[in-house]
């Protein structure tokens, strides 16, 4: 699904104690899975009682409620093919696809995991670490 313009970047701090009635019910599981606490999500779309959040390839409906706009725009987000700026010695940059945008609101920071030849990194990058490929 194309982004819209401008694409508006946001948290959703839902956990369980919230109970499920603030996510569809189309896509409860799947988003409890995500576990979305510190996760960016690009909002796509809204109707009278639901928005619609996207996180890298997957989308859910959720309510409004608890979406917490950034005004601050990662410098990276789903799909961008970046790699590592400054890799250890001897071992070649890592180079990939964002999979996971994290955002640290004590330090008004963005954080980035990558997928690299099918595989997620265990490593999460600082905005710093990385440049678009």
């Amino acid at each position: 699904m194309p982004r819209p313009k401008p694409v508006i970047y946001g948290l959703y701090s839902w956990t369980p104690e919230f109970g499920l009635s603030y996510l569809h019910p189309a896509n409860r599981r799947s988003f409890e899975w995500l576990e979305p606490l510190g996760k960016v999500f690009e909002k796509i779309d809204e109707t009278e009682d639901w928005i619609l959040l996207r996180y890298d390839e997957q989308q859910f409906k959720v309510s409004r409620d608890l979406f917490r706009e950034l005004y601050g725009k990662p410098p990276f987000s789903f799909g961008d093919v970046v790699g590592e700026v400054q890799p250890e010695p001897g071992r070649p940059p890592h180079q990939g696809l964002i999979s996971d945008v994290f955002y640290n609101e004590a330090t008004d920071t963005f954080r980035f995991q990558l997928v690299e030849k099918k595989r997620k990194l265990k490593r999460i990058f600082e905005a710093e670490e990385l440049r678009l490929a």
